[in-house]
């Protein structure tokens, strides 16, 4: 993906945006936007919510895992969504393994919040001069 991307935007005028659709995991974001991606479009934030697997500034989480099921620490202290703050691993899981709707929903809000706040922080560090830029990725190995 990522030498297709590379081959692509070099072709493409900097001053125009560069939209990159289907990319929703935060690593694949980061390092889109360290390649010059602007946009994007995904329904992974939502689709992983629903479904118990939460982003957090630690990694990914499945709430459904049983290891949740008496951790009683919030979703994700050190983010500042309000699902985070909020909600302990334990109450989550306890959403997701009943199958009990809120569950699904403050899943969704997190990770839609997650991201948003990962683009935004990514965003701020790409005008203030500070966002990392990433080396091409080694070429393709293609077997003879």
């Amino acid at each position: 993906m990522f030498e297709t991307l590379r081959h692509t935007t070099d072709g493409l005028p900097r001053e125009k945006p560069r939209y990159f659709m289907g990319i929703g995991k935060p690593d694949d974001l980061m390092d889109c936007m360290a390649r010059g991606i602007d946009m994007f479009d995904c329904v992974l934030a939502t689709r992983n919510g629903r479904s118990g697997t939460l982003f957090s500034t630690g990694g990914r989480l499945n709430m459904k895992n049983a290891q949740y099921r008496t951790d009683e620490t919030l979703l994700d202290a050190s983010g500042a969504s309000a699902v985070g703050r909020r909600y302990t691993r334990a109450y989550l899981h306890h959403l997701f393994k009943t199958g009990e709707l809120l569950g699904s929903v403050l899943g969704s809000l997190h990770n839609t919040w997650y991201l948003v706040d990962l683009v935004r922080r990514a965003r701020r560090a790409i005008i203030e001069g500070t966002f990392p830029q990433l080396p091409d990725p080694p070429a393709v190995q293609t077997i003879a």
